[in-house]
């Protein structure tokens, strides 16, 4: 078989899921299923790996789906424990206070605050914790999932704490190699990172400008009275002004920081300007936009936690600030458990079950750290809230069960996902010497595009993270492959390589498993694929917008780093 029909043959196992979830409009756990099986059948056939590799990467999935599962279930039980206590009430009645708009809603709960969460936690946490959130505040499900799988795009690269640079990056390229070459040119390794770097966070910070502007837009035109697009630009002063507020803050902290908090400093700077003046009304459009009737909406849009609303809880009502208070003890842990070291080492040492060189197979490894998961942190915020709102043990255990119940949908289809991408990572390690599965992907697509190869470089980004759900692996997997290019084809790796973790950001709208647990969080699974054919749409923006903006920083402003130098 040649080089191009192995490469073709390893996009089937992402178009068979596109055609079933988006074209079909099969829901993932019939869809997942039969995906995974094919992509074994490739793996063992067209790529020779060994029945032991497909069956470790199978069980290291496993590993992996369990860590998902846990984060899921600390967002559905905080907010469930937060409806049974009184808090989801007092937040519902604050954002009213600031704005009854429900696009000035989603510019603060959705974008600045989905921003920080992700800053701070990353891994797929903020549309599992922004989903429920909206719901709660009366937005339809669907609503909901798509809005918050839009927040996970400006902030990724710098997600976790920089985890996408700092391990992606890092770990994605040859190090020795690349710093034996700037050396030999009068360059160092710091400077070509802080360059990577600065380059991630000025090419989001242009795009990102927008995303709360197309939030809006995509919320009036779906979901809206009038399916318009012009009542979410309505909203542009105000939504262009909360870009801003963002991306001036992350740019300034990419550039002279690091990767560490430009997502964080973004989001709180953001917070700080744009909530005093949408309660001045500063910019706010004269007419505010609200929801048809809810008994007017579509079945579609509907999952099973607005049954579950419906019926709030009556006790007496507590203060708003003691309603948000479990939101930021939630943001001060996960920001102190990744910053502080002595915090970070305990939380990652204790609680943690797991399986190194799963089968015997070298690097094939998986673990789940109960405690530095953003799950087990926000249970921890659950029993703090337990005691904070003054709680009984019976609405606790209605939460409990409420959270159990909506977690088993989402496990059946995690549990063929997440192995399905396994085997296409780990697919590198086979007898036929071939590159992974990921690889060849992106092998094509550079060598059928040539040297306008880096308008496309964005979306090699994003194949790796639809394919994987994460920032992180795609960047792992590709970045070595992105600056390859690059110097085959006289470009500069360094921008190559910015722009592969940007395209990658973009891509986690579009990676089914975020969809599904974002989905399970509000009781919306089967619909992935109606949520996907939405979210393709900014997704598309964000690529298109990357690489234009890569074009004309080689051809026009003739953008090179220290290893172009001749």
């Amino acid at each position: 078989m040649n080089q191009t029909l192995l490469s073709l043959m390893a996009f089937v196992p992402l178009i068979l899921a596109a055609v079933l979830l988006v074209g079909l409009n099969w829901p993932a756990r019939r869809a997942m299923p039969l995906v995974f099986v094919v992509t074994a059948v490739i793996a063992l056939t067209a790529w020779d790996m060994t029945f032991n590799r497909v069956l470790a990467s199978t069980l290291q999935g496993l590993i992996l789906t369990g860590s998902i599962l846990w984060i899921i279930f600390g967002a559905i039980l905080l907010l469930n424990t937060l409806k049974h206590s009184g808090g989801i009430t007092a937040i519902r009645s604050g954002f009213s206070n600031i704005s009854a708009d429900r696009r000035i809603q989603i510019i603060i709960v959705a974008w600045l605050f989905g921003c920080f969460i992700e800053g701070a936690s990353g891994f797929g946490t903020p549309a599992a914790v922004v989903a429920p959130l909206l719901v709660a505040l009366g937005f339809p499900a669907m609503a909901a999932v798509v809005i918050g799988m839009m927040v996970q795009s400006t902030p990724v690269s710098f997600g976790a704490v920089g985890t996408p640079i700092i391990v992606g990056v890092s770990g994605g390229l040859n190090k020795a190699a690349i710093s034996e070459q700037l050396t030999a040119v009068g360059s160092n390794w710091d400077m070509f990172y802080r360059l990577i770097t600065s380059e991630v966070a000025l090419t989001h910070a242009t795009i990102g400008v927008l995303m709360p502007l197309f939030m809006c837009a995509m919320l009036t035109r779906f979901f809206g009275r009038n399916r318009s697009w012009l009542e979410g630009l309505a909203v542009a002063p105000f939504a262009i002004f909360a870009g801003l507020a963002f991306v001036i803050p992350y740019a300034f902290a990419g550039v002279f920081l690091g990767p560490e908090f430009p997502s964080i400093i973004g989001a709180l700077v953001g917070l700080a300007i744009v909530v005093p003046a949408a309660r001045k009304g500063f910019l706010l459009p004269k007419s505010t936009w609200e929801f048809a009737d809810p008994k007017d909406w579509p079945d579609t849009w509907l999952g099973s936690l607005e049954i579950k609303l419906d019926s709030l809880t009556t006790k007496n009502p507590i203060s708003i600030g003691m309603a948000w208070l479990p939101y930021i003890l939630l943001a001060v842990l996960l920001v102190l458990s990744r910053v502080s070291p002595e915090l970070k080492a305990f939380f990652m040492n204790y609680l943690v079950i797991g399986w190194s060189d799963i089968l015997g197979e070298k690097g094939v490894s998986g673990k789940i750290e109960f405690l530095y998961l953003p799950g087990g942190i926000m249970i921890l915020v659950v029993l703090a809230t337990f005691f904070l709102h003054r709680m009984q043990f019976n609405e606790l255990k209605a939460a409990v069960s409420e959270s159990s119940r909506t977690l088993l949908g989402a496990g059946f289809v995690l549990v063929f996902t997440i192995p399905m991408v396994r085997i296409l990572i780990n697919s590198g390690v086979n007898l036929a010497d071939l590159p992974s599965m990921p690889r060849a992907m992106a092998e094509l697509v550079a060598s059928s595009v040539g040297h306008i190869y880096p308008f496309f470089a964005p979306a090699v980004g994003a194949l790796g993270a639809f394919i994987a759900g994460s920032n992180t692996v795609s960047n792992l997997m590709m970045a070595q492959f992105q600056f390859d290019t690059a110097n085959l084809i006289g470009v500069s790796g360094a921008l190559l390589v910015a722009v592969q973790a940007v395209g990658a950001a973009a891509g986690n709208m579009i990676a089914i498993h975020n969809v599904v647990a974002a989905s399970a969080t509000v009781g919306l699974l089967g619909r992935e694929g109606q949520t996907i054919r939405m979210t393709i749409i900014p997704t598309l923006y964000y690529l298109v917008a990357a690489g234009t903006l890569t074009l004309i920083a080689i051809h026009v402003w003739g953008i090179t780093d220290p290893l172009m130098v001749k």
